[in-house]
């Protein structure tokens, strides 16, 4: 329900902004998506990531934008830090049993969240193509990732509750991207996209005490370096200012 009700008020938008007339923006929404390789230390964690956000962006007339972005990172690729995460609750066949003595469904995901503002510039490539830019950005803002356990109607105690949280590797810290990449923003209608390739660097530590798998081993106290690397695309939705109109009567 969610999911449509997003929809139902962009169609909306949509048909009111396609009422507007014709005149320069300096505001938009942006709705995105990232593919991402994990480098540095997250590479340990996560195979190939998966981004989805969104955001605002302001336009000024000398083409410099700035505004603020967010997405919600998932996958289900696992290294090399997650081989043997179960194994103390494994049997000799690798499974997992409920409370029941049924074998369990355990299932695993990557999860996180990034929020960022930027700064940027849009150039206009080409005076007979004015709405063709190359688009520079750079972002500062905050990241956190975790490891996602479910064991959906069945009951698993060792990995319930509270318990989940000695195996998610929970890690928080500062954030900061670049972007470079072709931005389409004629000045009507809503076709205004934008793709490019983008890293960001995560400057995180992890956040948890013990990890349940690995009792006595500490848990690393050192700044990390969570890298991704990746291509985003995105579509921008404008807010077009209408003119006066005038009026005149008899």
């Amino acid at each position: 329900m969610r999911g449509l009700s997003f929809f139902v008020i962009v169609l909306i938008s949509c048909n009111h902004y396609s009422q507007a007339t014709k005149q320069s923006f300096s505001r938009m929404f942006e709705v995105e998506y990232g593919a991402n390789l994990p480098a540095g230390d997250l590479a340990q964690r996560y195979g190939f990531l998966n981004h989805v956000g969104g955001g605002v962006l302001f336009r000024s007339p000398q083409n410099l934008i700035f505004g603020f972005e967010s997405a919600f990172i998932f996958g289900n690729q696992f290294k090399s830090e997650f081989d043997s995460v179960f194994s103390h609750l494994s049997d000799a066949q690798g499974n997992i049993t409920d409370i029941n003595g049924d074998i369990a469904l355990v299932m695993t995901y990557a999860r996180g969240f990034y929020a960022n503002g930027f700064l940027g510039k849009l150039i206009q490539l080409s005076q007979k193509k004015k709405a063709s830019h190359l688009q520079l950005k750079l972002g500062f803002g905050y990241l956190q990732h975790r490891f996602r356990i479910e064991t959906n109607q069945q009951v698993v105690p060792q990995i319930e509750t509270d318990y989940r949280k000695g195996y998610d590797r929970f890690t928080t810290g500062i954030n900061t991207s670049q972007f470079i990449g072709y931005a389409f923003l004629p000045e009507e209608g809503f076709y205004q996209f934008y793709g490019g390739l983008y890293i960001q660097e995560g400057f995180t530590y992890n956040r948890r005490t013990i990890n349940f798998d690995q009792p006595n081993v500490p848990v690393s106290r050192d700044l990390r370096l969570d890298l991704q690397i990746g291509v985003k695309l995105g579509w921008y939705i404008p807010f077009y200012k209408a003119e006066p109109r005038d009026y005149y009567f008899e």
